[in-house]
């Protein structure tokens, strides 16, 4: 129980890492918290930043979410293979609630994608070929993150894991909620939409 309690305070940890902050900051000179949304995130990086640093930071907090739910595994804890998914769920929280940024983080959509690309990765890759093809469309990262965690649910019922469907289906809830700002900037018109696809 130690075992797992540390390692649940570790993948905090590596979640709490502000990649758009600390990229911004050591490489740009910027607060990324400063401009566009003032969000933390990799769509804030990529609007503040640009695009190559923009897709440094998603790598970075999409290999933090995937980092932190092989941890068990790392160790070699001799556990059953759902608890990756309790460490993976603790970097969700750190990303979002980081402490080296006070507490105000993203809204755990590339972390959450690095957590089922541990466990589940064909999830992972379906997900992401919706993503991508929603982002196509709309231009719009916030509906397409929306559609593409919707749709992780969906698909994870037909692996039968129901405790990755509750996961799925409470990351997916929570990454609604968070963009709920967006929600009401869509309705008016008001959301920024990419120029680079």
């Amino acid at each position: 129980m130690e075992m797992i309690i540390l390692l649940c305070l570790i993948a905090y940890i590596l979640g709490s890492i502000p990649s758009g902050l600390w990229i911004g900051k050591i490489f740009y000179k910027k607060d990324i918290r400063d401009f566009g949304s003032g969000n933390l995130g990799a769509t804030n990086s990529f609007r503040v930043l640009g695009v190559k640093p923009g897709i440094v930071v998603t790598l970075m907090d999409i290999l933090k979410g995937t980092a932190a739910t092989l941890l068990p595994f790392f160790f070699q804890l001799d556990v059953n293979h759902h608890f990756w998914l309790l460490t993976g769920i603790f970097a969700i929280i750190g990303h979002s609630f980081p402490v080296f940024a006070k507490f105000k983080g993203g809204k755990a959509v590339a972390t959450s994608a690095g957590v089922i690309l541990a466990y589940a990765p064909w999830l992972f890759l379906v997900a992401l070929i919706i993503f991508a093809l929603s982002l196509k469309i709309s231009k719009y990262v916030s509906l397409s993150s929306m559609i593409a965690a919707a749709s992780a649910l969906v698909i994870s019922l037909f692996f039968q894991d129901w405790i990755l469907v509750g996961i799925i289906a409470a990351i997916a809830v929570f990454i609604i909620y968070r963009h709920i700002p967006n929600i009401k900037r869509i309705k008016k018109g008001e959301e920024p939409k990419i120029s680079w696809m």
